[in-house]
């Protein structure tokens, strides 16, 4: 099984901003396109990435909204998915700690990457005009 250094090491080797927050295995990595935060967490012997989209008090038509997040959840998205978690539109994916691999880490990364720069123009249009 993976350790806290293992995931450090394999956020490091892909070069992207990262902090540790506390010492229960928990990192936030700053994603370059959008500046949104992806949340890393290591937990029991899963490791589980999430960032928050939009908040669901943002949108006019959760129907629409629900039909896009699940094209694009058959569509689009290779290791992730959206869902809906307190009150908003998260990205999550989940990985097994005991055969993880930094090819595993960084495409979890780059897929997220991606989804939140295509994705963004079509999911924003779901926002309330303020």
């Amino acid at each position: 099984m993976r350790s806290r250094d293992d995931i450090e090491s394999y956020l490091a080797r892909a070069e992207v901003p990262y902090e540790e927050v506390g010492e229960d295995g928990m990192w936030l990595v700053r994603d370059s396109s959008l500046g949104e935060t992806i949340a890393i967490q290591a937990a029991d012997s899963l490791l589980l990435f999430r960032v928050k989209v939009l908040e669901l008090k943002e949108v006019n038509d959760k129907a629409a909204l629900y039909e896009a997040l699940l094209r694009l959840n058959a569509s689009d998205l290779v290791h992730g998915a959206y869902g809906i978690s307190d009150a908003a539109v998260v990205l999550t994916c989940t990985l097994q700690l005991e055969n993880l691999d930094y090819n595993e880490l960084q495409g979890v990364l780059d897929d997220f990457s991606l989804a939140l720069a295509n994705h963004y123009e079509k999911l924003s249009k779901f926002r309330v005009a303020t």
